[in-house]
């Protein structure tokens, strides 16, 4: 008994849920709360960002060529840049208000003022230029693109250095205490972890069976890397000390996002199969899902926001469904 009751008063204490899984399945943990319409966007949608000082959301259209900008405030969009070539990885720059677009049919990264939608420079790396990734520390950009590199650019566009790797690069993650690269080679079955200061590899990590691993996201102060696969479909954890697996579960099939809730120590893996499946994280080794949350067939990607407490999911416009973003709210 003395023991037990010790266990319970540690978990609360390091401020880990205690709800159990049957619990939390009975809870709704995300709610819809809005429906932001894209009249006009045709075909498959990619990756969002965010201006959190000036609430705007922006949207890879990438089937539609397009870039969308939506007010957050008033949940509409304001403003859409056309002429791109599939754009696939978004990042805004807060101090320059400024907005790097990757394009995957050229192999561009075009930079716009995000004032003006002036475009000011266009990067050229020849092929599949994919996820783009601000480093706050250094005030640089990485991109990942080709048959296997990511290169690090300046705001002005300069080219810093690359690194090569063994596939083309989907997903990755930085560090923010650390200098540090998590970045997923689906193509070469496994996770490259790279040094962004000296530009090397430090080690390679497999998922322990499971293919295609195309989303992440990482809980740096639990030192946990979070990998969703889609052959089969399951969510990966690994220990980013060591690249130790410590857990794997059934995920949402044709996932090319996932997110972690910090604050509720929740996971998001959006789906194209059609739902957001929702883990809790009762503590950094164990995991449990508490819900699959319907939405539409084709809504793989989104964005979280941490600051604004929402979840973001892309709708492609499919038959009678038109294209939109959808916002959930976690609960509780």
């Amino acid at each position: 008994m003395r023991k037990t009751t010790l266990v319970i008063l540690l978990v609360s204490l390091c401020g880990w849920p205690t709800v159990s899984p049957a619990q939390s399945a009975n809870a709704e943990p995300l709610k819809l709360i809005a429906t932001i319409p894209l009249p006009d966007v045709q075909g498959r949608i990619d990756h969002l960002s965010i201006d959190m000082k000036g609430q705007r959301l922006f949207v890879a259209a990438l089937g539609n060529n397009s870039l969308e900008i939506i007010d957050l405030k008033e949940n509409k969009r304001i403003h859409s840049i056309a002429g791109l070539a599939e754009p696939q990885g978004i990042a805004y720059i807060p101090s320059s208000n400024h907005l790097f677009v990757a394009d995957g049919k050229d192999g561009s990264v075009r930079e716009f003022d995000a004032a003006s939608w002036k475009m000011l420079n266009s990067i050229s790396y020849g092929d599949d230029a994919d996820n783009l990734r601000f480093d706050p520390a250094s005030g640089h950009i990485w991109v990942g693109y080709g048959g296997g590199a990511l290169s690090e650019f300046d705001q002005d566009g300069a080219k810093l250095g690359e690194i090569k790797v063994d596939a083309h690069p989907e997903s990755f993650q930085l560090e923010k205490n650390g200098s540090r690269m998590f970045v997923n080679l689906p193509g070469a079955r496994k996770i490259a972890v790279v040094d962004r200061k000296a530009r090397s590899i430090l080690a390679s990590w497999r998922t322990g069976g499971p293919l295609a691993n195309f989303s992440m996201a990482l809980d740096e102060q639990n030192h946990r890397l979070f990998v969703v696969t889609r052959l089969p479909a399951r969510l990966i954890v690994l220990d980013t000390v060591d690249g130790k697996r410590v857990a794997g579960l059934s995920a949402i099939g044709d996932c090319d996002d996932v997110f972690y809730d910090a604050q509720r120590h929740r996971i998001y893996a959006t789906g194209g199969e059609g739902g957001i499946a929702v883990f809790q994280q009762r503590d950094p080794d164990h995991y449990d899902e508490i819900a699959r949350v319907k939405t539409v067939g084709g809504a793989r990607t989104g964005l979280f926001s941490a600051d604004l407490d929402k979840l973001y999911v892309a709708v492609r416009k499919q038959g009678s469904q038109p294209a939109e973003i959808r916002v959930y709210e976690p609960v509780p």
